[in-house]
């Protein structure tokens, strides 16, 4: 039932009788088989993956497909993701009572706030872990995929750090916690950096300036020196043109590009573009050069009450990087100061995955968030389609809720991970499956892990739902099945927090929701003979 063991490659073909795993892409609604077995799907009708080069040896795979392709009616292929800004803003909204907007809420980003135990693998790349549990409701349970990469070099042992800090410096960041939590945050990165890491300042309000070139930190101090001065001269002025800060930081990024180093465009910005192109697409249009042909990635880190959030993970999501939120001095220390410099490195370009459920076994399934992440099946390996960039020490996580077939018995789905390798872009997979047996336990008995991943995603669904019925831009209007109260909720967060102390932080943002809904948790038990608990000696990151 734990996570299921390390495989490489693929996703299988043949089954007994002749079934062939079928699929639909990522987002597309609960997915179901019609009375002949085949239903249309968003994607394109991708066969399954091919067999395994030489399985565990982490090898390029070879182009060949199956011999027979599959009806399209039983796969889910997404990008991965491993931004966390909608937690985190969410988080922040709440405390200040109010709901967050539902369109703002991204389930997978609440789940991926969450480190999951998941084994590691030796080298770059992924470990593929699968297990799931049933739910409170007749016939479903929520299969979780786990995807985990090798945690940070040692100190030294990483490439150096060419980092372009573009920060935005508009009137709207002058708000207590916006421009004076990014220029103390800054401050203190700047000291732990190495000397070979190199610092670029670009800065921006209605035009944009480099206030400080490609700056190699060194020995003597003065590296550091120029870079903190040039930070405390930073004030906040006028409107906020995005579109330039974006643009001149690339540029400033290209110019100053290290051979052998690891070159990222940080942007630290409210997000609210009031002054030039306004739009994601017009912005990165700009910077498209900079992004394809010199592998330049975008790391965004969204700060202030109002926060222009879904500018913000589309240009992360196109720029090949990540977002995450921070509202207070431990969260920007954690992200500034531990996540930035020991996820430097990349692990992955361009990472996909693709699962496929067993038609023999399952009636239907639903991935629970990823819509702005979801991948045409037949894309899966076509390494010109973006996927995600992940960096080292990461975990990623994908639910989905299945409802198997009447007395389910055999294989129940194989999951896949292709990316590409971050220096030579060789292309890479690796899987692992699950059976229909393996869902047998309770949900509320099952690893902590996975108990706190679907805390996170229940809780977001909730949220999506909006105080006027279910968010009319989610693109599934059902609840989740087995959908607990606020209430029970907050209790079982409130139980995982022996284990996962990030769990306390969830169970107050539950508490908050209640009491903003009129459905305010209560401490108590959290619900009849499934009470919440994790398993004596289970072990779950915080």
């Amino acid at each position: 039932m734990r996570a299921k063991k390390i495989r490489h490659a693929v996703l299988a073909v043949a089954m007994a009788g002749g079934l062939l795993l079928t699929g639909c892409t990522a987002g597309g609604g609960d997915n179901r088989a019609t009375a002949d077995g085949k239903e249309k799907s968003r994607g394109s009708g991708a066969a399954p993956l091919p067999a395994p080069d030489a399985p565990g040896t982490g090898e390029a795979v070879r182009p060949e497909r199956p011999r027979e392709a599959a009806p399209p009616d039983y796969l889910s292929t997404f990008a991965l993701d491993v931004d966390t800004a909608s937690y985190g803003f969410a988080r922040r909204t709440l405390a200040e009572g109010r709901l967050p907007d539902p369109s703002t809420v991204r389930p997978e980003e609440f789940v991926n706030s969450f480190r999951q135990d998941y084994p590691r693998p030796d080298g770059d790349g992924f470990s593929v872990s699968v297990d799931g549990a049933r739910t409170g409701e007749d016939g479903w349970s929520l299969v979780r995929v786990g995807l985990a990469t090798r945690d940070a070099a040692k100190e030294g042992e990483r490439p150096p750090a060419a980092l372009t800090f573009v920060i935005d410096v508009s009137g709207s960041m002058a708000e207590p916690g916006r421009l004076d939590l990014v220029k103390k945050s800054l401050g203190i990165m700047t000291d732990q950096l190495r000397p070979d890491d190199s610092i670029a300042l670009v800065t921006f309000s209605d035009t944009a300036e480099t206030v400080l070139p490609m700056t190699r930190l060194g020995d003597t101090g003065d590296g550091r020196s120029r870079v903190h001065e040039a930070i405390e001269r930073m004030e906040p002025t006028q409107s906020t043109n995005l579109e330039a800060g974006v643009t001149t930081g690339y540029d400033t990024a290209v110019r100053g590009k290290k051979k052998g180093a690891t070159n990222r465009v940080v942007l630290l910005s409210d997000a609210l573009a009031n002054t030039g192109e306004t739009s994601a697409d017009g912005i990165l249009d700009r910077i498209s050069d900079a992004r394809r042909e010199h592998g330049i990635t975008l790391f965004g880190v969204g700060v202030g009450s109002d926060y222009g959030d879904a500018l913000m993970e589309r240009l992360a999501d196109k720029g090949d990087g990540h977002t995450t939120y921070v509202s207070n001095d431990k969260e920007a220390r954690e992200v500034f100061c531990e996540q930035l410099p020991a996820h430097i490195e990349l692990r992955a370009r361009d990472a996909k995955a693709q699962v496929a459920f067993d038609p023999a076994t399952v009636e239907r399934f639903r991935l629970i968030g990823y819509e702005n992440r979801e991948v045409a099946d037949d894309d899966f390996r076509d390494d010109s389609v973006d996927g995600g960039e992940i960096g080292p020490g990461h975990t990623v996580t994908a639910l989905y809720a299945v409802r198997t077939k009447p007395g389910a018995d055999g294989h129940l789905a194989t999951a896949g991970v292709r990316w590409l390798d971050p220096d030579t872009r060789a292309p890479h997979e690796e899987s692992g499956r699950i059976e229909a047996a393996d869902l047998d336990a309770s949900l509320w008995r099952a690893d902590s892990g996975l108990q706190l991943a679907a805390v996170a995603a229940y809780f977001a669904d909730n949220l999506r739902s909006g105080p006027g019925g279910r968010h009319h831009g989610a693109r599934h209007s059902a609840a989740l099945p087995g959908t607990p109260s606020l209430s029970e909720l907050a209790g079982r967060a409130r139980a995982l927090a022996a284990k996962a102390a990030s769990a306390r932080g969830l169970a107050t943002a539950i508490d908050r929701a209640g009491e903003l809904t009129g459905a305010a948790p209560t401490p108590e038990d959290p619900g009849e003979e499934h009470r919440g608990e994790v398993r004596p000696g289970e072990r779950l990151a915080g």
